[in-house]
Parts: structure tokens; C-alpha cells; sequence
């Protein structure tokens, strides 16, 4: 059985649900909705303005997040994380509280719950998100999601306050980082962010300080190669680090990050991740082991 720690509620939606949302608001569903290869993270990032606009209510979101579980456990997914930023949900007048009962409500123990703050926005929205976590044990963690952008006024290591609070409630940590980007973006959410684990992490091996640390740390990356491919971070699956983590004793798993938008799932993104060079059958074993063992628990 599988673990898929990296799996967005807004990128992760069943095509009916799609169609049937989009029709109830008279919306039309984009011919080009899903990703491509080489894409870049700006023009991915931008795909999710339409699946957020179909999923502006508690209803629609605990939908999708039940839809998600039943897929997860169709695929062959036995211990499953589904992250999203609720603040982006909020557009029809429906609470911060609201929208994250909603999906828990929707996961029903199947899932841990990800809050995901946003690079660029200000601390105090991450520290809202800690402040409604600390009260709801299906939260499991706090997420940095998306990335950085020169018009940026906070940094990463900015983010600290709102990832120490997390620490403190017994919160996982978990940041995406060194997407195509430098690798000092890792080590900053390892010693700043106190992050346990590294969303996508493609440029790890470029410093071989930052490997260390991850080592020392016991630091599980989570490996989403077909959106990688789909961002530009690598050029083709067969070209991911994880064979090479593996080999460095680096923990790592594997992720759908987006079914939907990467029209992929858990079966195929194993299978993938299978005929990388380097892949054995004991190293997708072992990277299936490691997702199961870095789940976030409260």
C-alpha cells in the first residue's frame, strides 16, 4: 500500500465533480486546465484561479476532500496527507474555521489535514492558520506552499514565528523549497522554519552542506516527479534525484502532488518513479517505507 504525504485539495478534483461544480456556477471548464511539461511554476500556479473559483463553500470543499479519500484508498493509498490554504476559499463569505472543518469533515480520519500558508503573504495569515490548528487534532501540520517571487517583501526565514508557534502545539512542519531553486532554501526551512519535511527539494545534492543537514536532521523530502517535470524543475521523470537520495541514505516518498491538474495518481506516479535509472524494486520499497513513516501525527 501506498503513502501520498503531498496531495493538494485544489489541484486533486474528480473531472465530473469539475464539470458538475462549474455547471451549477455557469462556468465553462478551460480546454487547457491541466499542466504541461516545461510549463514553469508561474503559469502552473496560475491554473488553480479556476478549480478555487468552483470551491468557494464548505459544501464543495468537504465534496472534494471526501472525493480524494475515496480515490486515495481506490489507487491502493493507505496513509494519505491532503494540504490546501483555506484563506484562498473564502470569496462567498464563508469563515476561515468553516472552510477547514469542512475539510476535515470531508476526510473524516481518513486524511491528516495540511494548512498551507502562502510564500509572500504576511506572517500574521500563517500564524491565523496555526491559531485555528491548535484547536482541531485533524489538522496535522502547517505548509509554505507555492514560492518566491522578487516582488516579495517576506522572505522565507521570515515565516519563522508562525513555524515555531506550530512547533510548540505539536504541529508537523513541512515547506516547499528548492523547487528548480537554490538548495539554501532547504537549509533555511530546516533551521529557521524547523521544518521535518521538504516539499519537492529537486536541487538537494547541488550543496552537499544542505545534504548533510538533511541527514543529520532525519529530513524526509517528498518526491512529486511529474509535476517537477511539469514546473521545469527536471526535464523528465527519468532525470529526478530520488534514486541518488536514496543511494545518500536521504529519506524521501513519493507524491501525486496534483492528480488532476498532472492527470496522474498514486499507481502511475509509482510506476514512473519505478523506471527511473537507479530505481530498484528495494529502493521504491524503501521510499514507500519512509512515506509511511514520516505521516504527521498529533
Amino acid at each position: 500500500m501506498f503513502a501520498d504525504l503531498h496531495r493538494h485539495l485544489d489541484g486533486s478534483l474528480r473531472e465530473q465533480t469539475v464539470r458538475e461544480l462549474a455547471g451549477q456556477l455557469g462556468l465553462n471548464v478551460p480546454a487547457a486546465l491541466r499542466f504541461h511539461a516545461g510549463m514553469g511554476l508561474d503559469e502552473a500556479l496560475s491554473k488553480f484561479a479556476f478549480t478555487l473559483s468552483l470551491l468557494q463553500t464548505p459544501h464543495a470543499v468537504e465534496r472534494v476532500a471526501r472525493e480524494i479519500c475515496e480515490d486515495a484508498v481506490a489507487e491502493g493509498v493507505s496513509t494519505l496527507e491532503i494540504r490546501f490554504a483555506p484563506q484562498l476559499h473564502l470569496q462567498k463569505g464563508a469563515r476561515l474555521e468553516e472552510i477547514i472543518d469542512a475539510a476535515t469533515s470531508g476526510a473524516a480520519g481518513r486524511a491528516g489535514i495540511i494548512l498551507c500558508g502562502l510564500y509572500g503573504e504576511p506572517v500574521s495569515q500563517l500564524l491565523s492558520l496555526v491559531d485555528a490548528a491548535a484547536t482541531r487534532p485533524a489538522v496535522v501540520a502547517l505548509d509554505l506552499a507555492g514560492g518566491p517571487a522578487p516582488f516579495h517583501t517576506v522572505r522565507l526565514a521570515d515565516y519563522a514565528p508562525a513555524f515555531t508557534r506550530a512547533r510548540q502545539l505539536g504541529l508537523g512542519r513541512t515547506v516547499h523549497a528548492s523547487e528548480g531553486r537554490p538548495a539554501e532554501e532547504i537549509r533555511i526551512a530546516i533551521e529557521s522554519l524547523h521544518a521535518q519535511r521538504i516539499g519537492h527539494g529537486t536541487t538537494l545534492l547541488e550543496d552537499p552542506r544542505v545534504v548533510e543537514l538533511v541527514l543529520e536532521r532525519g529530513v524526509t523530502i517528498e518526491a512529486c516527479p511529474t509535476s517537477n517535470v511539469h514546473v521545469g524543475a527536471v526535464a523528465r521523470v527519468e532525470d529526478h534525484p530520488i534514486a541518488k537520495w536514496l543511494e545518500r541514505g536521504i529519506k524521501c516518498c513519493i507524491n501525486t502532488d496534483n492528480t488532476l491538474l498532472s492527470a496522474v495518481d498514486a499507481r502511475e506516479e509509482h510506476r514512473r518513479v519505478a523506471a527511473i535509472p537507479g530505481m530498484t524494486e528495494a529502493r521504491v520499497q524503501q521510499a514507500i517505507a519512509h512515506g509511511h513513516a514520516a505521516r504527521f501525527s498529533r
